[in-house]
């Protein structure tokens, strides 16, 4: 006769319902759904710092991890610590499964903030925009208007950008929070004069009907007026992030000649992305693995990425092009909002929970 199953211990069945726990964690977050915080003003007012939302890894497809040696259920270090959670001793190449969906043009896209060289790009910071241009586009920006493939792009409903106020007496923060303007989306002039202030079409209205307001005009850099920190570094093409383009934006497959102008548009990216071992660029000219280089097909797609905060957000008209192999995911739903100008049960957004992503 055989003798029965030794019972587990209390210690051994907690051990085991948590290595559980862990795994199925691990393979939700991986295939399905990741839970995603705002940190930053950079979509508002679509998105606010505070929000909880959870990316969809389905909707384009479930990226296979390139960097698989990991702690589980950690991004860069190790809890609590500066410990690298990762080793990059196996790096595996790029694969994506089947999605649902490409990325669409307008779609708020989650993704790996590519000019991070010191990590792995899977591994690389989360950084939420929207897709502003798909590959192929042309993008442009002209006195803050967007322009996408020669028509005015649509406008998110929420799209804030800043402005000068003039006022006939101080302003508190009580008064701003009723136009909608928290504490960190106004700053008072050093002279005393004003103040510069985010916001929508819609609270800027409401503003301009307050008696106290003398005026508002937004704050536009000009045509020419050249910032040395826009995209493509060194151009010198008088962009800014008000004025800029025309660009392309590269797609698998399109073959450019590399005129000295393309190099200066297009080297970068090529050098930091397209997996070449060794990239030189030299007085105009591009070289891959020693070999000078007449025309290039791109390896993958690429896309240009916009806050919707557009004078409060670090995207592709600074940094440039995201590649496709740093998608992570579909920014879906929200599940919770937290106010930090509020206390208790005051800070919960309620009307916020479960708000689709737009």
């Amino acid at each position: 006769m055989s003798q029965s199953k030794k019972k587990k211990s209390a210690t051994r069945e907690w051990l085991d319902a948590l290595v559980f726990a862990v795994v199925a964690a691990s393979l939700i977050r991986w295939l399905l759904l990741e839970p995603f915080t705002i940190p930053t003003a950079s979509m508002e007012k679509s998105l606010l710092v505070g929000d909880f939302l959870f990316v969809s890894k389905m909707h384009y497809g479930t990226r296979i991890p390139k960097t698989v040696l990991q702690v589980p259920l950690t991004h860069q270090k190790i809890w609590g610590t500066e410990i690298p959670s990762y080793s990059e001793a196996i790096q595996l190449p790029y694969y994506r499964l089947p999605g649902f969906s490409d990325v669409e043009r307008n779609d708020v896209v989650v993704f790996n903030y590519p000019v991070e060289f010191q990590y792995p790009s899977d591994l690389k910071t989360n950084y939420i925009k929207r897709a502003v241009g798909i590959s192929g586009d042309i993008i442009e920006v002209k006195e803050g208007e967007l322009i996408v493939n020669g028509e005015a792009s649509p406008k998110p409903e929420e799209m804030q950008y800043s402005y000068d106020l003039i006022s006939n007496r101080p302003l508190t923060s009580e008064f701003l929070a009723e136009y909608g303007i928290n504490p960190d989306s106004f700053m008072a002039f050093s002279n005393g004069s004003g103040y510069m202030v985010f916001g929508t079409d819609q609270m800027i209205e409401k503003l301009k009907k307050s008696p106290v307001v003398e005026s508002i005009t937004k704050r536009l850099e000009g045509p020419g007026m050249n910032d040395s920190m826009i995209f493509p570094n060194g151009s010198n093409y008088g962009w800014n992030r008000d004025n800029f383009g025309p660009l392309q934006v590269p797609a698998l497959g399109w073959e450019i000649e590399m005129t000295p102008d393309n190099v200066l548009r297009y080297g970068f990216t090529i050098e930091s992305y397209e997996g070449h071992e060794q990239v030189d660029i030299r007085e105009g000219e591009l070289f891959i693995d020693g070999q000078k280089v007449e025309n290039y097909t791109f390896t993958q797609n690429y896309y240009f990425m916009m806050g919707d905060n557009r004078h409060d957000s670090l995207d592709s008209r600074f940094w440039g092009f995201v590649p496709e192999d740093h998608i992570v995911g579909k920014a879906w739903f929200l599940w919770l909002s937290l106010d930090k100008y509020e206390s208790m049960f005051g800070k919960i957004r309620w009307n916020r929970f479960f708000k689709g992503i737009n």
